[in-house]
């Protein structure tokens, strides 16, 4: 950039999930609305459709939309949403025989430690390690069980007696990001297609050139444009790092199914289902079912996918039926370059196995905003920083996502022995399953506060797939057997108050739509 000045005017390229929630955290920090000389304008292309990557969330998001000052119950009501209080993983530990599945639950409480950690009881413990996991550390695994929401009908909006995330409609969930950035957060929209990126002699980018007979100028860009990556890869030369190598999956297959009555039970919580060569995700909104198969197209046609697919919804499909997304697994390895931050898709990612995609998109567009400097004085130590953070966090949630693959023990097809092999794990997370082989994961293993997976969500799956930590040097420290059964007595006066107070899913999104939430 040639001249040092004010960071003032910023233009977000590509209306997307990921634009909208990178327009409401930078309008949220910078206040367009209080500050004249601040300018924030996304332009998107009334043309292109968005991918709509993603119907699942975390809890994060929870704390994003009451931070964006968007009302839980509009939300619920407007975007065919439902609650998320786990994912339930099946078949992932071992391949189904005789049809009998396995399954595990990786819930959002943490796992409750005390009056005892259950934790090396439980795998000490032969009879007490039949118990899931999940269920002796929380009650929420139980509550799943049950069908019931996290929150009672008279409990305040992003209140609940469980911590949850949602499952949304994506296309819904852009718009009404779009509707309160414009009208209550001040960012401007701008419909046209972007035909030209300029770049001056430091190959910063001076300004857009559309379809309309203006030019977009700004100070700094925003790379909103999905995986073509129009600024930071095809105007800046940004540098792609896949882990098509690491994360197998690079192919889905999406549809939209209705339910076969109005009153059908709708989980809370996702589905994931491993299959010979992928997994299934299987989302219950309010008014429908969002599933979809995620595989590799190195171990499987298309043909025998699409087949997989009809096979679990038992119901025939043709490719007219279903929407075919390529994955461009992978991130940027500089998300920010000069003047230009990729968001999203152009930033990067990884299967949805964890919901990663919104998590992602979220997350990143506010570290971005809290980064932003004030002056272009500062631009390149924040980008350098931003950059550092970014890839750690990408590099975590690929260590993250890989552990699901590499505990399984399933060897009944090529796509799971590939998943297995140690040469495709990173040195940090070979490291850390070295460590754990005699000792339980604790708060001192995870070195990185940006993380977007920590302590509880490693325990939650390690234990799930039945890790064997190997605790026997250390067994006659673990004897205080009243204190243990207080804790099962606890979980089952929990299991109790569900039961009574705790109405079921569906119920308790139906009162919502028809009365709202009390205000917080």
């Amino acid at each position: 950039m040639a001249d040092k000045q004010n960071i003032k005017r910023i233009v977000i390229v590509g209306g997307g999930t990921a634009g909208w929630l990178a327009a409401c955290h930078l309008a949220k920090k910078l206040e367009p609305f209080k500050d004249s000389t601040i300018s924030i304008t996304l332009v998107d292309s009334p043309d292109i459709p968005t991918i709509g990557v993603g119907e699942g969330t975390v809890p994060v998001m929870k704390d994003t939309l009451r931070y964006f000052g968007i009302s839980e119950a509009e939300f619920v009501q407007k975007c065919d949403v439902s609650f998320k209080q786990s994912i339930k993983f099946v078949d992932w530990e071992v391949a189904p025989n005789k049809g009998q599945s396995s399954f595990y639950h990786h819930i959002f409480d943490f796992p409750k430690l005390t009056p005892v950690d259950v934790t090396p009881y439980w795998l000490l413990d032969k009879t007490l390690g039949q118990t899931h996991f999940a269920d002796l550390v929380s009650v929420q695994s139980h509550a799943c069980a049950l069908g019931v929401g996290p929150k009672r009908p008279n409990d305040k909006e992003y209140t609940g007696i469980f911590n949850y995330a949602y499952h949304l409609d994506a296309g819904k969930f852009t718009q009404l990001l779009s509707q309160h950035a414009i009208e209550n957060l001040g960012v401007k929209n701008v419909k046209a297609n972007v035909v030209d990126v300029h770049t001056n002699k430091q190959n910063f980018i001076s300004h857009l050139t559309t379809d309309l007979p203006s030019t977009l100028t700004a100070d700094i860009f925003v790379d909103c444009t999905g995986f073509k990556a129009l600024l930071i890869e095809q105007a800046l030369g940004g540098e792609f790092l896949s882990k098509k190598e690491v994360l197998l999956t690079d192919t889905a297959f999406a549809i939209q199914v209705p339910y076969d009555h109005p009153e059908q039970t709708i989980p809370p919580f996702t589905i994931s289902t491993a299959q010979e060569n992928g997994w299934i995700w299987d989302i219950g909104l309010q008014s429908r079912r969002g599933v979809g198969y995620v595989f590799s197209s190195k171990h499987q046609s298309d043909d025998d996918a699409l087949q997989t697919l009809s096979d679990y919804l038992k119901r025939p499909l043709t490719y007219s039926d279903v929407r075919k997304i390529k994955m461009k697994v992978g991130y940027q390895k500089r998300a920010w370059v000069n003047n230009c931050v990729a968001m999203g898709l152009s930033q990067g990612f990884v299967e949805p196995l964890e919901a990663t995609g919104l998590l992602m998109f979220d997350v990143t567009a506010r570290v971005f905003a809290n980064m932003l400097p004030a002056h272009t004085e500062n631009m390149a130590l924040s980008a350098k920083r931003f950059n550092q953070d970014i890839c750690q966090m990408w590099e975590s949630t690929c260590d993250f996502i890989k552990l699901h693959y590499y505990l399984s023990k399933r060897d009944d097809s090529e796509f799971w022995k590939d998943n297995r092999n140690s040469a495709s794990l990173s040195d940090e997370l070979k490291e850390k399953l070295e460590v754990w082989k005699y000792k339980i994961p604790s708060q001192f293993d995870f070195r990185y506060t940006i993380d977007s997976f920590r302590l509880d969500n490693f325990l939650y799956v390690l234990y799930g797939m039945n890790f064997p930590t190997n605790l026997s040097h250390e067994a006659s420290k673990y004897t205080d057997v009243d204190k243990l059964n207080k804790l099962k007595y606890e979980i089952d006066q929990g299991v109790l108050f569900c039961k009574k107070h705790l109405q079921p899913h569906r119920t308790l999104l139906e009162h919502i739509c028809r009365h709202g939430m009390a205000k917080g």
